[in-house]
């Protein structure tokens, strides 16, 4: 499988040696231990001659060559954590000549992926356009709004599309890599995953402070506030709406909009914040911190965390052990 890994100037530096790194492991286990040929032929190129990382180290690359079409390409993230550091880099003449490649190769068959802030290229490229995709949960709203096309849930790990793979935040290049090689083979996956201590994670849920994403908008901000102060008695969109002097579609509005979910389920994402705490932080048990976030019993509570975070309380308390 011929894998061309696309480095831009000031990207992540984690995003790309990860992505290399599994792929070199999964070629020295495949041809050592499972008496097999590389499973990867990996290239990292690039639209300019140099290319220097985001903590300044110089990456040896290979020009591109648009004749010569790899099977699959990934674009690895930019260092950006803001939307007022990452319009910059994407109006960027280099960055421009990477979109136009990318379009090129997907146009003629290529496979495209990206993790963290490289999934924001395929949007610009319009590769993400009617198609579901995930990207860093920290940007989510900024993508959403920008984006409107996407179908984006980024409380998924990966998503896979058609021709076109994207992941999530940060680490997010760890599983787009394993997922890479479990295309190729699940047991060299497997493999690869014992060897270097990592596994594929399905969802970025855990990891999601919903305070973070809120203040992407006035009107959610001060909803979020609202809903933190009313977790124990339960959601109303009328008393939200109404203690926020607003209507409730333009509250539902603002929501969807911004978060991706209605009211309802953001109330929902504090609840279960709120409970993780005092799972962690507090000796109640489950009934008294379902009471605490506006729950008869923590049978509901129970359901709810598991439906969210993909484990149960023992899981969640054994954490800290």
């Amino acid at each position: 499988m011929r894998v061309a890994v696309l480095a831009l100037e000031g990207l992540f530096d984690t995003g790309l040696t990860v992505t290399l790194d599994v792929l070199s492991t999964a070629n020295a286990l495949s041809a050592k231990l499972m008496g097999g040929a590389p499973r990867f032929d990996v290239t990292t190129i690039a639209v300019r001659r140099k290319v220097k990382t985001a903590q300044g180290f110089i990456v040896p690359v290979t020009p591109v060559d648009p004749a010569l079409k790899p099977d699959w390409v990934i674009v690895p993230a930019l260092r950006a954590t803001t939307p007022e550091t990452l319009l910059p880099a994407l109006e960027r003449r280099d960055v421009h000549d990477a979109k136009m490649l990318l379009q090129k190769w997907h146009d003629e068959g290529v496979r495209v992926a990206a993790s963290c802030i490289g999934t924001f290229l395929l949007a610009e490229s319009g590769l993400l356009d009617h198609r579901e995709a995930t990207t860093t949960w920290s940007l989510a709203p900024f993508f959403r709004q920008r984006y409107p096309k996407v179908l984006l849930d980024e409380s998924r790990m990966l998503v896979s599309s058609g021709r076109v793979v994207t992941t999530g935040a940060a680490m997010g290049h760890l599983d787009l890599a394993l997922w890479l090689t479990r295309q190729a083979s699940p047991e060299l996956a497997a493999l690869v995953s014992r060897y270097l201590l990592a596994d594929i994670r399905t969802s970025q849920a855990p990891y999601i402070i919903p305070n973070h994403l809120a203040q992407a908008d006035p009107l959610v901000m001060r909803f979020e506030k609202w809903a933190r102060d009313h977790l124990k008695e339960g959601f109303s969109l009328q008393a939200a709406a109404g203690a926020l002097a607003t209507s409730t579609r333009t509250l539902q509005r603002r929501c969807e909009a911004v978060l991706g979910k209605s009211p309802l389920s953001y109330f929902q994402d504090l609840r279960v914040e709120r409970a993780q705490s005092l799972l962690h932080g507090s000796g109640l048990d489950i009934d008294a911190i379902a009471a605490e976030v506006g729950y008869v019993d923590g049978a509901t509570l129970r359901t709810l965390l598991r439906e969210r975070l993909g484990r149960g309380v023992r899981d969640l308390r054994a954490e800290l052990r």
